[in-house]
């Protein structure tokens, strides 16, 4: 393929979906260094991709758009770019891509009600769930017959708000199927202190979180920074920090990527697919039952014949809890720690 001189990337999702995409878009960049690139996403997710250095622009749409805005949108579009690329098998973002691209790549479900779909790609690859977001993506690299690059890009570091040794800990995930019980983060916290480390909280700005973090008791000295970083400032804090922990989330993905000792918590979750990208690696390490430590990345399953059930928490919707998260001991944690930091 000539370099295309515009390309569109289309990655309409949450924020740690966003964040894999970016191996696609450099392995763009590296192949096509003169191309334009820019990134459609949803709105409330493009700080992922702050101060990116390989795109130069990124559009944003409301994930739930009204009827003749959203028209006018897919308008506006309309063969804008030599190369549009979408990451996603959904009907919305292969719309997108038809719309945007005189030429047009994605992913696509195999299968037969999803035929009107390939009618719209110039070429796709099929959608499976046995592999990684960031090997899935990449996958798009191939069939573009470019060389794929694995480093997930983090958003630009802008600011600094803590001195180390300290442990970032992020305590509350978007969706509480992934949450770990508030008793075992304070026995955690505690032991991170008595080893030398001050505590950092990371998370947003929503009532129901400040109001989760407010109810578990850390050390006296722990700086809580929820609410007060943005995207760049949590990669900024990450770079320095000693040691991450979080649930399956989005700021996981950005300090593994960053190469700082990261201890994921899993329970319900697929770790083949989501399991935070080692800094480093060009192959998957994660397999789909037990924990594992590999490089910078620690994930740490919790137990149970069902796990990873790959459902929404024991009740099957995103509000339920996971027995599997709930009953996790600190102790499994702190003895994952140990092996991360080499004692």
């Amino acid at each position: 393929m000539n370099p295309p001189a515009r390309i569109l990337v289309i990655a309409t999702r949450r924020i740690g979906d966003v964040l894999l995409v970016t191996p696609l878009i450099r392995s763009l960049k590296n192949a096509w260094p003169d191309s334009r690139i820019d990134a459609l996403v949803f709105e409330g997710t493009e700080g992922i991709l702050s101060g990116n250095p390989d795109l130069d622009g990124v559009l944003a749409i409301p994930p739930r758009p009204k009827r003749f805005a959203h028209l006018r949108f897919l308008l506006s579009l309309w063969r804008k770019y030599d190369l549009s690329v979408s990451t996603l098998p959904g009907d919305r973002p292969t719309l997108y891509a038809f719309f945007s691209g005189k030429k047009r790549f994605g992913i696509l479900i195999d299968e037969k009600d999803h035929f009107w779909k390939k009618r719209l790609l110039s070429g796709w690859i099929p959608f499976d769930e046995r592999i990684h977001a960031v090997e899935s993506c990449l996958g798009l690299a191939k069939l573009l017959g470019i060389e794929p690059i694995y480093e997930v890009v983090t958003p630009r570091a802008d600011d600094e708000k803590a001195k180390a040794p300290y442990a970032v800990l992020h305590v509350y995930p978007m969706y509480k199927y992934k949450m770990w019980n508030g008793k075992a983060w304070s026995e955690l916290a505690e032991w991170l202190r008595k080893n030398g480390f001050r505590i950092v909280l990371t998370g947003g700005k929503d009532a129901a979180e400040q109001a989760y973090i407010k109810s578990l008791s850390f050390p006296e000295d722990t700086l809580d920074l929820s609410g007060k970083l943005t995207l760049g400032g949590v990669a900024q804090l990450l770079s320095h920090a000693d040691i991450y922990v979080g649930p399956d989330t989005a700021v996981t993905h950005m300090a593994a990527a960053i190469g700082i000792p990261t201890l994921a918590l899993f329970g319900p979750s697929n770790p083949v697919k989501w399991g935070p990208w080692p800094r480093g690696f060009r192959k998957n390490p994660h397999e789909m039952k037990g924990s594992r430590h590999a490089g910078n990345v620690y994930l740490l399953q919790g137990k149970g014949d069902c796990v990873p059930c790959l459902e929404e928490g024991c009740e099957r919707h995103v509000a339920s809890e996971s027995a599997c998260l709930q009953n996790l001991p600190a102790s499994d944690a702190i003895e994952a720690l140990k092996r991360l930091l080499g004692k």
